[in-house]
């Protein structure tokens, strides 16, 4: 059966290209600053990167099977919000947590369910969730920020194991390691590529399409809410209105990472280093002093880049 996909030594390929733009930008801002190249800043990098790489991981298993969530930002703030009232109640923070991942995994299956179910594309069901989510995140703390005191949340966000390595850094990498499990070596993850890469031979050899969508939509609702948990813990509380245009990160992240916008191929890994890219441009622009207006031209451009080598690499590979 021809499904379209694309093997893993071709995506392989495309890393050394990334890599190599990654280092390109490294070099570029130290000389544009001498505070860029430190081992604090990039230490900094690492910990701003892994919020937008985990939201990242879970927008690579939408993008694989030829979706789009446009939600996670909104879902982000929701999880964050809901969090901060939970402890706020004096709830275990524990089960707050638990119960913060199942606010985004339920976010996550109700954007599944009603595309599925409905046959709605998923660009509109998550515009309008976008909307949704946010909406009640506003509701339920009257649209004002809750402190977060909690000494275990600050820690997984601020804190350092052994004084070295940021705790959100050994998350995302767990995360990594856990999803490119998930991706390659098992039935779900080769079922996923199979959707994305031809979504009719799938179904015809028994792939229930629906209920696998379903399920990769509450994996990208879970990673929005651990990002929420990170982002709020870094914050030191939780906002109503963060991760705005967070989305757009975590797409550009994936595309730059070799994930393919109309689905079949991606990993995560190099979702991960399309994750570095970002961040060290943000960090870069930053430390430079450029105006947030410009850094968000240089996105826009760069998403268009993406895009365009996605549609590049696509055509390459089927011989076109």
């Amino acid at each position: 059966m021809n499904t379209k996909t694309f093997s893993e030594k071709k995506i392989l390929k495309s890393y050394g290209g990334v890599l190599l733009a990654l280092l390109g930008l490294l070099v570029l801002f130290s000389f544009f600053t001498p505070h860029f190249f430190t081992t604090n800043n990039l230490l900094t990098i690492l910990s701003q990167v892994s919020i937008i790489a985990i939201l990242a991981f879970g927008m690579t298993f939408v993008l694989m099977i030829g979706e789009i969530d446009l939600s996670v930002g909104s879902i982000l703030a929701l999880s964050g919000l809901v969090l901060g009232v939970l402890l706020t109640m004096g709830i275990n923070v524990f089960l707050s947590i638990i119960l913060v991942l199942l606010v985004g995994a339920l976010a996550g299956l109700f954007n599944g369910f009603v595309s599925a179910k409905f046959r709605i594309a998923t660009f509109i069901v998550t515009v309008a969730t976008m909307g949704i989510f946010r909406g009640i995140g506003f509701s339920i703390t009257d649209a004002k920020p809750i402190q977060i005191e909690n000494p275990f949340i600050l820690f997984i966000g601020n804190q350092k194991l052994f004084d070295i390595i940021p705790v959100p850094v050994v998350i995302v990498i767990m995360l990594l390691l856990i999803f490119h499990i998930v991706l390659s070596k098992t039935t779900f993850g080769r079922r996923a590529k199979m959707v994305g890469g031809n979504k009719l031979a799938a179904e015809y050899v028994g792939v229930n399409t629906k209920t696998l969508q379903m399920k990769i939509f509450m994996i990208s609702g879970i990673t929005a809410a651990i990002s929420g948990i990170l982002l709020s813990s870094r914050l030191y509380s939780a906002q109503p209105n963060a991760g705005g245009g967070y989305e757009l990160d975590a797409i550009a992240a994936a595309v730059l990472g070799g994930t393919s916008l109309t689905g079949g191929y991606g990993t995560v890994f190099g979702t991960f280093i399309g994750a570095l890219i970002m961040g060290v441009i943000n960090n870069g622009m930053n430390l430079i002093g450029m105006p947030y207006f410009y850094q968000q031209i240089i996105k826009g451009l760069i998403i268009i880049v993406a895009v365009y080598i996605d549609v590049r690499n696509k055509e390459r590979m089927l011989g076109k």
